[in-house]
């Protein structure tokens, strides 16, 4: 039975081949796990997951001679859970005032699903902080502005639409230890990866991510700005932002041929939008958790990449 305790935000900090500390940015806390030397990589983590969703990545790339640091997102984890700050702006303040916290002046930026939002968007926003954008199973953000005129039928349409009602959602991801969230994560994952004991495991540690205090609010205000951007002022800005200025740094633009949330044919149009190097690959085999699903897929195709423009 998931216990009715709340679990304390500290219980994200598990033991591996790597370090855990804060780090101070943009005016809070941030907890991160760091492993290697090297290039400085930051690991964007998606909804509903947290820093350890990368765990294959951080041992992978930093024995491939990065120094790699995963994150906990604004209101996830261990990181610090204000009430406001989860618009696209704030987030990309975020990850440029985590390089320079970090003691760097730029960083290759990963992002898997709503992370690889906010790696384009610091991208953008803060170009002078980003050598180089790797965004797994997450499409331009300009991509999804489009999303309401049903040009695509993917699944992130579906849970923008359940997040913006309020209250209902946050009491859904945290009722029974968090099995909402497992189901999301069971429909949208490739059923070779939701069939494993890697898999259950997982759950585990994210249905009791998603049950710190202060976490599935926060997750789900990520998404409802973004479902609500259309008709804001600072969504207005942003478009504007991304339509004037492209990026310019290398792009590798991975997806999965499984996935239901951002299929494949999504992807296309980030070419539009970066004037650099752009290269799209494919992970066979996956649904949309490609680095959990296909680990070892992700961690060659992402430092063949890097080896090619960073090293």
């Amino acid at each position: 039975m998931p216990s009715s305790i709340s679990p304390d935000p500290s219980t994200v900090r598990y033991d591996g081949p790597w370090t855990h500390r804060d780090v101070s940015a943009n005016g809070i806390r941030f907890h991160i796990a760091e492993a290697g030397t090297g290039p400085l990589v930051l690991l964007l983590h998606g909804f509903g997951q947290f820093w350890w969703s990368w765990r294959h990545q951080i041992t992978g790339l930093a024995e491939a001679g990065f120094r790699v640091v995963a994150p906990d997102l604004r209101g996830y984890g261990d990181t610090d859970k204000p009430p406001n700050g989860y618009d696209a702006f704030v987030l990309a303040d975020d990850i440029a005032a985590l390089v320079r916290g970090l003691g760097d002046r730029e960083a290759v930026v990963i992002g898997t699903g709503f992370g690889g939002l906010a790696a384009y968007n610091t991208a953008v926003l803060h170009p002078e902080q980003v050598s180089a954008v790797v965004a797994v199973a997450s499409a331009h953000p300009m991509t999804l502005t489009k999303i309401r005129k049903s040009v695509y039928t993917g699944g992130y349409q579906n849970l923008l639409s359940w997040a913006q009602w309020p209250f209902w959602p946050e009491r859904r991801l945290v009722a029974a230890g968090g099995a909402e969230l497992e189901r999301i994560f069971r429909r949208d994952g490739g059923p070779a990866w939701t069939a494993t004991a890697d898999f259950e495991a997982a759950m585990v540690r994210m249905r009791q991510a998603i049950c710190i205090p202060g976490a599935a609010p926060a997750a789900l205000e990520h998404l409802r700005w973004v479902a609500r951007s259309p008709w804001q002022a600072d969504g207005v800005r942003h478009r504007e932002a991304l339509t004037a200025q492209p990026v310019t740094v290398p792009v590798l633009n991975l997806g999965a041929d499984g996935d239901p949330v951002i299929p494949v044919e999504m992807l296309s149009e980030a070419a539009e939008h970066c004037v650099g190097d752009y290269r799209q690959r494919v992970i066979t085999g996956s649904g949309h958790y490609p680095a959990e699903e296909q680990p070892l897929a992700v961690t060659d195709a992402i430092d063949s990449f890097l080896r090619s423009k960073v090293l």
